[in-house]
């Protein structure tokens, strides 16, 4: 198994990784959004709450709030040893105690420990006439995607490596190279030519097969993919990869136990 990064940005990663199956490809996919936890707000008790929005609904938009999140202070409440009682190792209190007119914005929810705030500052909660109140505490827990999608660290998907491969010649190479929507070929002496810088945006559309009347072979590699990750900012997407192939492994080690229990 190889990885090579392609890119890297705030919030963003893409890496190719090579030497694996579709059924690896998927289960790391799918292990990084459902399995890789992160803090997010389960339990509110309204103080005071008069503004337009009923309780259940100022909930729902203060669950979604995404949260710093650090994954050496916190542990998930069915792992902790207070046995899901609740204590600082596996739950934080926040609180928001607003008496003003305007909106309210996810800054305003204070909490017990620097290191965990609402990722996006200025994320509105509620608008606030004159005269009304919003008071509430509330516990924030680690949780899972496949659980609830507040618990979903971020968007991950995968594509195959595209194969490219110039056959023979390309009777009308000018239509050909304007056919790709994502400019893979360009012109070399009047020929049709592939761009290596930008090879790797082929997403297998295919027009440039039909424009070149078969002359250009397009296929979707069955070892090698191209990994694309955003994360909604609780954690960083390299630290969600390393903590899904943690969780991954520990998943195939409990596996073979059984299967060794089964001799």
């Amino acid at each position: 198994m190889n990885i090579k990064s392609l890119d890297k940005s705030e919030n963003k990663l893409s890496f190719l990784i090579s030497g694996i199956s579709p059924a690896i490809a998927n289960s790391l996919r799918r292990t990084i959004m459902e399995e890789v936890p992160v803090l997010a707000i389960e339990d509110i008790e309204f103080k005071d709450n008069s503004a337009v929005l009923y309780d259940e609904m100022v909930a729902l938009r203060i669950g979604l709030v995404p949260l710093t999140t650090d994954l050496k202070t916190y542990e998930l409440p069915e792992e902790c040893s207070c046995k899901e009682k609740g204590c600082a190792k596996c739950q934080l209190k926040m609180s928001l105690k607003v008496r003003s007119a305007g909106n309210v914005y996810a800054s305003e929810i204070k909490t017990k420990d620097p290191k965990v705030n609402p990722v996006y500052p200025k994320m509105p909660i509620v608008k606030l006439l004159k005269g009304q109140k919003l008071d509430f505490e509330a516990t924030a827990i680690l949780g899972k995607g496949k659980v609830h999608a507040k618990w979903c660290p971020g968007l991950v998907y995968y594509r195959a490596k595209p194969l490219i491969e110039i056959k023979g010649k390309v009777e009308n190479p000018e239509q050909v190279v304007a056919s790709c929507p994502v400019n893979v070929f360009g012109l070399k002496q009047d020929q049709v030519v592939i761009n290596k810088d930008n090879e790797m945006a082929c997403h297998l559309c295919l027009a440039c097969v039909e424009k070149s009347n078969n002359a250009i072979e397009v296929e979707g590699s069955e070892t090698d993919f191209i990994f694309m990750i955003e994360s909604w900012g609780q954690l960083e997407p390299r630290e969600m990869v390393k903590e899904a192939v943690k969780i991954f492994g520990s998943k195939l080690d409990d596996f073979q136990a059984k299967v060794k229990e089964l001799k």
